[in-house]
């Protein structure tokens, strides 16, 4: 497998879980249940059962990928195991999703959030804009400095926004009344499944998301062969485990009508719990999981940069390959950060957000599909793990991501429809920019030859 020349393999197995934990634990485990039960018209049923069905669905996933990221170890991710799978065209158009859409979007959704949270404790809105581009500045220093550091900071961050789950969990069940209903009625009154369940659903999938991000960092893993496939396990494992505990908690103290009501259930529910110091330390909580996986994906998605940098793919890329002296892919960083930034600063995140949940969806689908087609095609390929329960659990994978694409492109109404269909048009712009700088890298190779 190809080395990655000026990345240094600094990370061990407790940072790629931390990386993991840390990056789909953002905040909206904290304000989620507002819409799920929102859609569910009050009831707590279908909700939970969404819960524990996403993190079924994404830890098939998991299991799934984990072979390829054991077996294909380069840096680049996803990216890099399409490229095994489908080959070059397929591959340039899952990094330049990534790069232009996935990353960027979701650094300035999580950079929003967390300036709306910093603004509403403050009690200044004005200053929304401002903080959230600030915020994505102090993380992208904070990353250009050194890769190790980097990894110390989610790692450091990870432990401090588990802490406020834990004890949500804890003193929700043990101050809870448990008198609220928790599994009917699924459904309020009139409400159609169908609908209501592909909302819930891709509600709690969008929470669940992020995990697919550690190989990214594959080429700076101390052992990824090994150390890839548990961290994406692990830390799937006991973000599902903290999900479904949390929710139950919420139901402990609160029915789940009133979660509905408001646009931040945790923080009601520590008030109901704690006084009203519980919606503060709630807030400090939100801020610091949305920190820690802006911190994640600034971490991981300038590698895909980086990766795509190396093959020439991109304009600018002699630059965009450069490594600081710290390790760390500097420039690929700051063009992820300064994309983020503007999307941040327009203010329209929720958009972009939905964009590029549902075009990433289109190319996990086909990272599933993937494992199969490399079993046939390449069956005496070294695979240090071999996903579990094949072909059964690959299969509850791809079911999963088909029934995200059909609900959001048919189910989900005109407005869903529009944006799944403009996350495909931005995908296959990418398209005549890889025809060009393959021309571009065919011209130079053959000026290289002849001189």
């Amino acid at each position: 497998m190809e080395q990655d020349q000026g990345l240094k393999k600094t990370m061990g197995l407790f940072t790629a879980l931390s990386i993991v934990v840390g990056i789909v634990i953002g905040g909206g485990v904290f304000f989620k249940p507002e819409a799920i039960y929102t859609a569910t018209n009050g009831a707590p049923g279908l909700g939970i059962v969404a819960w524990i069905i996403g993190g079924i669905i994404t830890l098939s996933a998991g299991l799934t990928v984990a072979e390829a990221a054991a077996s294909i170890t380069e840096t680049g991710g996803m990216m890099i195991y399409i490229r095994e799978m489908w080959g070059e065209k397929l591959s340039f158009l899952t990094g330049w999703m990534q790069v232009v859409l996935y990353y960027p979007g979701t650094v300035a959704a999580l950079a929003v959030m967390f300036s709306e949270q910093f603004c509403q404790m403050i009690g200044d809105n004005s200053l929304r804009a401002v903080i959230a581009v600030m915020m994505i500045a102090i993380v992208t220093i904070l990353n250009l400095l050194d890769a190790k550091f980097g990894s110390l900071v989610q790692s450091i961050s990870t432990a401090c926004k588990v802490v406020p789950i834990v004890i949500l969990i804890v003193f929700g069940l043990i101050k809870g009344t448990g008198t609220n209903p928790i599994l009917s009625p699924m459904l309020g009154n009139g409400v159609s499944f169908g609908v209501a369940f592909g909302q819930v659903l891709i509600a709690t999938l969008f929470v669940y998301d992020g995990w697919i991000n550690i190989g990214s960092i594959a080429g700076e893993l101390k052992n990824p062969g090994k150390d890839l496939p548990k961290a994406i396990i692990g830390g799937i494992s006991i973000v599902m485990a903290l999900y479904i505990a949390i929710n139950l908690a919420y139901l402990w103290v609160l029915p789940a009508n009133e979660l509905a009501k408001v646009s931040v259930p945790a923080a009601l529910v520590a008030d109901k719990i704690f006084g009203s110091m519980g919606g503060e330390i709630i807030s400090i909580g939100i801020l610091i999981a949305a920190f820690g996986s802006l911190n994640g994906y600034l971490l991981t998605g300038p590698r895909v940069v980086f990766a795509l940098s190396k093959k020439g793919y991109l304009p600018f890329s002699k630059s965009l390959k450069k490594i600081n002296q710290g390790g760390s892919p500097i420039n690929a960083i700051i063009l992820t950060a300064v994309i983020g930034a503007i999307y941040a600063a327009t203010g329209e995140f929720n958009l972009i957000s939905n964009l590029e949940i549902f075009t990433v969806w289109i190319f996990y689908v086909l990272t599933f599909i993937g494992i199969f087609k490399l079993r046939f095609t390449r069956p005496n390929m070294e695979r240090p793990y071999k996903v579990l329960g094949y072909p059964v659990i690959p299969a509850i994978a791809i079911a999963g991501g088909i029934f995200v694409l059909i609900n959001q492109l048919f189910m989900a109404g005109l407005n869903s429809s529009l944006i799944a269909i403009g996350g495909i048009l931005i995908t296959l712009l990418g398209l005549p920019v890889h025809r060009y700088m393959v021309k571009k890298e065919k011209i130079k190779n053959e000026h290289k030859n002849v001189s």
